[in-house]
């Protein structure tokens, strides 16, 4: 999840860094705290470059639905055989796989 809240609503660490330097700096002005500002920035912003170039944002939540997904299945049917859920986990890493692929093969720009 590369958005600007947590699930919970609340910032990550990252922004709560950046918030901490940038309030930091507001206050004193001084050339240390506006490079201590940008050097977090600046690896805030990588982070982000990084995770979208990678697609590990995507990768992450694909890995979650497939589970996510499984887990439904077994609890919509608790009298399942080893055969039926296999079949569904099976199919449910399949797509998963499928999608990562995808992943590699889309452009970055």
């Amino acid at each position: 999840m590369s958005g600007s809240l947590s699930s919970g609503g609340e910032m990550s660490n990252a922004e709560l860094f950046q918030q901490m330097a940038l309030l930091r700096w507001l206050t004193s002005q001084t050339e240390e705290d506006r490079t201590i500002l940008a050097a977090v920035t600046g690896i805030k912003v990588a982070k982000e470059l990084l995770n979208r170039i990678t697609g590990r944002d995507e990768v992450d939540a694909y890995k979650r639905e497939c589970i996510l997904g499984i887990s439904q299945f077994i609890k919509d049917n608790p009298r399942a055989s080893q055969v039926q859920i296999n079949a569904e986990v099976e199919k449910r890493v399949l797509v998963f796989a499928a999608r990562v692929h995808a992943l590699e093969k889309a452009p970055l720009f």
